[in-house]
């Protein structure tokens, strides 16, 4: 079973993690990977009517399988980069930066939801491209040389961003194709 590689950290966003967990874990292996191996705490975000920002509440837990340092990208057919505030922290990993740049660098599939735009801004590889994700990642987007697109999905070769919760099960339909096309090119 071809293996797909799930990027978490503490604070990231549980839906934007589990949906594409359970979804992708259909027709591939999903390996959650993380920093370290351990078990990390995903959080809850909601838009508040008396709040200007969103509200952050502790969710469920998810155990990661594999550190960052011990990823060779040629294990996996494709990559997930959830939000919440996880790849904010996240972007500085530099091993994380190396497997996205390999992916990138091979053409291989990679999804984006919210402020998973963070680590490929970090990591240099929207340049020239057209992305998504919510509206108050935008700058990210647009200052690491991305096209910004107002839409819940947006594919660019062989990258497929969406803006959030909402659009989580277009993104993922859209990611599965394109894995597929991949696979079958290979």
């Amino acid at each position: 079973m071809d293996k797909i590689l799930l990027v978490i950290g503490d604070g990231g966003e549980v839906m934007d993690t589990f949906g594409p967990f359970y979804r992708l874990g259909e027709d591939y292996e999903v390996v959650v990977a993380a920093p370290e191996v351990r078990l990390y705490h995903l959080v809850q975000h909601e838009l508040e009517p008396d709040w200007d920002i969103t509200v952050e509440r502790p969710a469920y837990h998810l155990p990661s399988q594999i550190a960052f340092r011990d990823v060779k990208p040629d294990d996996y057919v494709g990559l997930v980069l959830p939000g919440g505030r996880a790849p904010e922290y996240l972007r500085y990993d530099t091993d994380l930066m190396r497997v996205t740049k390999d992916f990138f660098a091979k053409k291989k599939p990679v999804a984006s939801i919210c402020h998973g735009i963070e680590i490929l801004a970090a990591a240099d590889v929207i340049r020239g491209r057209e992305v998504t994700t919510i509206g108050k990642c935008r700058y990210d987007a647009e200052f690491s040389g991305g096209k910004y697109l107002e839409q819940s999905v947006v594919v660019s070769d062989h990258l497929v961003c969406c803006q959030g919760k909402k659009d989580i099960s277009p993104w993922m339909k859209t990611f599965v194709r394109v894995v597929e096309t991949y696979r079958a090119s290979r």
